[in-house]
This record gives C-alpha cells, structure tokens and sequence, in this order.
C-alpha cells in the first residue's frame, strides 16, 4: 500500500482545548440502553442542520429522551465566567473555535470554554455529538464535560481545565523556561491515553471509536496525567455481524489509517493507527506532519518506517530532547509496539487492549538516569521531576526498575545489543512485551495474595 497519510474529505483540524482538570473519575459500565439513547440522538443530530432558537435543554428538544447530566448555562453566564472573552483569557483556537479560561460564579471552579466559530470547520451535529459522548462516557482517561451552552445562536462547551495544555503543546511548541518530558512521563502519557481508547472499544456498548486521536487531543492535568478530549468526529462503532462502519472521511491529515482515508470504512483498528502516530511522537519527539523538514523526513510514519527493521538505526529514531536518557530495551520495545500499531494492513495491527498490556509493562519499568551514556552526542542536562518520579513509583511498586529487571533476567545492555541483533521481527518484540507484562501483573497478584494469608 505504501507510505499513505489522510487527505480528508474534511478538514477536522479542531480546537486544542486546554482545559480539564485533576477529577480522577471511576469508569462506569454503560447500559445498552443508555447507549440506544445516544445512537438514535446521533441520527436525530444528521437531520438536523441548526440548533432552535431560546435556551432549552438538549434532553428535552434536541434528542428526546436521553439523560444528559452536563450543566446547562446561559450565555451571560459564560460571558462573565471569561471576562466577556477578553484576550486576556484565551488559550486556544482551533477548527471548532476558540477557548477560553475561565471561573464559574457561585462554585468558583476553574473551567476551559470552548465557543464554536459560526464560520468554522465544525458546527452544530459535532457540538451535540461531544454533548451526547461526554454526558454519556465516564473514564479517568477521559475528560470531565462540566456542561454546555445552547443560548440563542450561540454554541458552548465547558470542561474542567486542564493547567498543563495539551501533549502537543509539550512535544512541538515548548518554551524555552519548560523542560522536554522524560522518559518515565512519556510512557505514563501513552499507557494513560491507550485506557482512554481501551475504555472506548471495549467498555463502552455499542463501542466507540474516536477518530480524531491525535497530540493535541491528549490533554495533561497538573501530574502530566492524560485524558482524552474532542469527541466531535466520535462514531458508534460496528456491532454484531457488522466487520465496519461506513461515513465519509474526517480526521487530522497525518493521523489517518491509510485504509479509512481511501475507503471510508471505519474500524477501531483505525484508532489504532492513529495511537501509533502519536506514540512514534512521544518516542521521536517529531510531528506527524513536518513541512519545515526536507521531504524525505516531512512525514513521520514514511522516514521511521524504513528503521524499524535496521536494529542499528532504532537509536535514531530517539527524540534528541531525551539526550540519550532512557533504556535501550525499553524504546526498543517501545518501537516494536509503535511499528506495529502502523502496520498498513488493519489486520497486522494490535488490539488496543494488547496495547494497553504491553504500555503498561513499559510504565512500570522507571527509568532512573545515572550518567549520560557515553555514545550521547547531547549535553546532560538536570531534571527537576522529582515529585512526578515518586508518584510514578508509587503507583509501579517501589524497586521495580529497568536495572533490576535486567539483573533479574541475567542481561547486561550488550546482551540485549545481541539479541536485538538477530533476526527478531516486530511482532514478536510485541509479543514479548505483552508477555512481560501479563507476566509482571501475574507476579504482582501472587505477591498481595502471599501477604493477604500473612
């Protein structure tokens, strides 16, 4: 199939909403009939090309029946709770329109609101889809719509803010008094981001699939916790009998699976692809689409996808920003789980859940740098990540380090040098990372079972 990007039909290109907040949710099981509620108000929303005029809730006019539990407000109160938008407030913009920060009267909460652009790339069938997905879609991975507003003409979404912006924000356009994320962070991101989608294919009945995962969707609270925003393309995904669902191509050019672009059949392997864009982002610290590079190197999947099998050149493919700190085997096994979550045929690719397994081995494995290795072409320089290190370690087991397990399993980094060099195909260092995990977990259970009977 070759090297192939999405040319959509419709350029999704929406708002980076900063906003969320530190409200770690339970994930709640969906009923099927709550479900039925949001598929027929996402049939109610295709035939409708305007909201109706006045302040009226969307369970009682615009999809009948279904229990929204977001807050509505007026305009007036939005207007107040940012200043009546004044430029000091805004902190984005994007194809929905513009976002603003904001404090609610009464509650006082911090809040990031999202206004739609009249003349924007999106309009009123995506603001009642996000509406409808994020009243009815709970996951600590995801994040918290506060509530909406439907005043008039007017067209607003709140959400719990988010202080640390988005994962792109991070990746692309740091400022210069912000550190680059370590190594530790951008496992804990993509495990983190992966539930989020795990939640979405196979908690949530009927499953949903996303379609618009990308950097600057992936919004961080102030631990560098990730949820996922901006369910606007968000479709219910095939049920029963069904292999697809069929709708015209939307997305983000660069994030789209090469078999969605060119078909327009939708699967939640086309999620996949698209966690593997971003993943290769965390990994390379590179845009998925890079006009500012020579054209060999402007898009992200065709200039790595040539390395994956040259053991010799995955070094390379390390985001310089990291200045050689991080394990050798933890982003080789890093790469062969991205390598395969781009496989050009859906079929190559991965559950997400197998994702979520293997991510979550990687999480738990904490890289502490001790010196810059000595094949480093890059200057050392100190981290202040302390307090994020110890919450890291406190949620993997205190001890459980990649030195430790690398003695444990009699393997010195030349070892790993060795066996990396051999014929070993990307599958099967996925395998062996889902194993590793599954093992680890198992490990785990066994360990809190000993010291329960104690």
């Amino acid at each position: 199939m070759g090297c192939f990007s999405c040319f959509a039909s419709e350029d999704a290109g929406k708002a980076l909403p900063s906003d969320g907040g530190d409200v770690r949710r339970r994930a709640l099981p969906m009923s099927a009939h709550r479900m039925k509620i949001l598929s027929s108000g996402s049939n109610r929303v295709r035939a409708r090309s305007h909201l109706g005029s006045g302040r009226v809730p969307l369970t009682q006019k615009d999809v009948p029946g279904a229990i929204i539990s977001s807050q509505t407000f007026t305009f007036r109160e939005l207007a107040a709770a940012t200043k009546n938008f004044r430029r000091e407030s805004f902190i984005g913009e994007g194809g929905f329109g513009r976002v603003y920060k904001g404090r609610l009267e009464g509650t006082g909460q911090i809040v990031a609101v999202k206004q739609l652009d009249k003349d924007g790339l999106q309009g009123n069938r995506e603001f009642l889809v996000e509406v409808l997905m994020l009243s009815l879609l709970h996951h600590p991975n995801l994040v918290n719509l506060i509530g909406y507003c439907a005043d008039g003409d007017q067209r607003l979404l709140v959400y719990e803010f988010m202080p640390l912006g988005s994962l792109e924000d991070h990746l692309h356009y740091l400022s210069p008094d912000k550190e680059p994320l370590d190594w530790n962070t951008r496992m804990r991101i993509a495990a983190g981001a992966a539930r989020g989608l795990e939640y979405l294919h196979d908690k949530a009945n009927p499953p949903v699939i996303y379609r618009d995962f990308k950097s600057s969707n992936i919004l961080l609270d102030k631990e560098f916790f990730p949820k996922l925003s901006d369910f606007g393309l968000a479709k219910l995904g095939p049920i029963g009998d069904q292999s697809h669902v069929s709708t015209r191509v939307m997305g983000t050019y660069g994030y789209c699976a090469p078999e969605y672009a060119m078909t327009g059949q939708l699967t939640a392997k086309s999620d996949v692809y698209s966690f593997g864009v971003v993943f290769l982002e965390l990994i390379t610290g590179r845009k998925s689409i890079d006009n500012t590079r020579t054209q060999r190197e402007q898009n992200l999947i065709c200039w790595a996808r040539p390395m994956f099998n040259d053991q010799k050149k995955l070094s390379i493919l390390a985001d310089p920003n990291l200045h050689g700190q991080y394990p050798m085997r933890g982003l080789y096994q890093a790469l062969g789980v991205a390598s395969m979550c781009v496989h050009e045929d859906a079929a190559g690719r991965p559950l997400i859940a197998d994702v979520v397994t293997a991510l979550s081995y990687l999480e738990s494995q904490t890289y502490e740098p001790k010196a810059a290795p000595a094949s480093s072409r890059f200057p050392v320089e100190r981290r202040s990540r302390k307090s994020r290190n110890e919450m890291l370690g406190r949620e993997k087991q205190e001890g459980c380090k990649w030195e430790v397990f690398d003695r444990e399993r009699g393997e010195t980094p030349e070892d790993i040098a060795s066996m990396l060099n051999k014929d070993v195909d990307r599958e099967r260092a996925v395998a062996e990372a889902m194993m590793w995990g599954a093992n680890s977990r198992q490990k785990q259970r066994a360990t809190m079972h000993e010291a329960l009977k104690q």
